[in-house]
């Protein structure tokens, strides 16, 4: 579903430092916890997002209520959640400054992907970039 090309995911891959995981898990059989690790084990500094488990620790890193509570600059927000909240979500990265929206597999909102694009972001949609990795042979 996702109309990104290759190169443009490399590039994403390449740039971005830090990672907002909304929908962050505790729980290590769940994508939004395994996929944070994995993106961690890569080099980039993964900030959980969820407003339940504010305040703790994940995977070494203070859990955020939402994108609008992390004190410091966000490169991709990457989204586990549903579609429809996806689109909230979206709008918060636009406001706070992000580059990039990533919505994991199985999560499409093209209205939402439609204002990140206007307002200047790159938007990946119905990817894993755990996937990608290995899928482009990134590793």
């Amino acid at each position: 579903m996702s109309d990104t090309s290759d190169e443009q995911i490399i590039n994403i891959l390449q740039t971005i430092k830090t990672i907002a995981v909304v929908g962050a898990s505790p729980n290590p059989e769940r994508a939004g916890h395994y996929v944070m690790a994995f993106l961690q084990a890569r080099g980039y500094r993964t900030i959980p997002v969820n407003p339940g488990l504010e305040g703790r620790e994940l995977l070494g890193e203070r859990v955020y209520r939402d994108l609008a509570s992390i004190p410091f600059a966000i490169d991709m927000v990457d989204v586990f959640r549903n579609s429809e909240a996806a689109g909230q979500v979206t709008d918060e990265a636009i406001v706070i400054g992000a580059k990039v929206v990533w919505m994991q597999l199985g999560v499409i909102n093209a209205e939402a992907a439609a204002r990140a694009r206007a307002a200047g972001l790159q938007v990946v949609m119905d990817r894993c970039p755990k996937m990608e990795f290995s899928r482009l042979g990134r590793t």
